[in-house]
């Protein structure tokens, strides 16, 4: 898992897929965490992502740093906790003035079930569960 998240820390910028309906929908994401020894994203309870992660809580991430690229499948479990969200502000000070631990709309999932696909054009890929 540390590898993944390595991955996701170093390209910044990852892209989420989510399901509405029948239409996958895809939006860049840039928060990842490490707690309790479970890999964490963040969101916010008023954005459509929400809601689509509660009815379809199938996810994909997808990242590319130049040489390879990585693709996660995994389940979004919501973590209703204070420490998680509190932990997820921490490590992005920057989000602190448009979320706050205790909004009411801070909203921060963990990957369940995961399986990772590091790939390059060149060797063989890696695959990561967890």
């Amino acid at each position: 898992m540390q590898e993944v998240y390595d991955f996701l820390k170093k390209t910044q910028t990852y892209y989420l897929a989510t399901v509405e309906g029948d239409q996958p929908r895809v939006r860049p994401f840039g928060t990842v965490d490490l707690f309790e020894g479970k890999l964490y994203i963040q969101t916010g309870k008023a954005k459509s992502v929400s809601k689509q992660i509660g009815a379809n809580p199938k996810i994909e991430i997808c990242a590319f740093d130049g040489d390879a690229w990585i693709r996660i499948q995994a389940l979004a479990e919501e973590d209703p906790r204070r420490e998680p969200k509190v932990h997820m502000l921490e490590a992005y000070p920057a989000l602190k003035n448009r979320y706050s631990a205790d909004d009411g709309n801070t909203q921060v999932f963990f990957l369940k079930n995961a399986v990772a696909t590091i790939s390059t054009f060149t060797g063989d890929p890696k695959v990561i569960k967890f």
